[in-house]
């Protein structure tokens, strides 16, 4: 069994959404979902989350899209490489979720017991 957590967190690095999919599925099947429901300034993602179409949403929405562009891309876009050091929150927000054993080890068998652990573990990520 293996799991992928797709997060999102605000400016302080809180977690404010997390999806769950099978390990094996693509960081931009979620993409959308994830970032549903926000109305951001800058979307900040790893390689992953580079599509063309879920760009091509971002622009729509009126927001800028902070993705380093793949490296088999034909043509190369342009990012801003300073503000892409931020993500480092979602990354610290990982970090933090795996001082939790259970969420490291995934101890759950069921989707719904292991997100609603998630969502308890963010809860006290929140608080602390």
């Amino acid at each position: 069994m293996s799991t992928k957590i797709h997060a999102a967190v605000d400016a302080l690095g809180n977690p404010v959404k997390l999806l769950l999919t099978a390990g094996q599925a693509s960081e931009y099947g979620q993409a959308s979902a994830l970032i549903d429901g926000f109305d951001a300034a800058y979307v900040l993602a790893d390689k992953g989350y580079d599509s063309d179409k879920f760009i091509g949403e971002l622009e729509k929405s009126g927001a800028t899209a902070v993705i380093p562009p793949r490296k088999n891309r034909k043509e190369q876009r342009e990012y801003d490489q300073e503000l892409y050091k931020e993500r480092n929150l979602v990354e610290r927000l990982f970090q933090k979720l795996k001082h939790f054993r259970r969420i490291a080890t995934r101890y759950e068998r069921l989707k719904r017991n292991y997100q609603a652990l998630l969502f308890l573990v963010s809860s006290v990520i929140w608080l602390a």
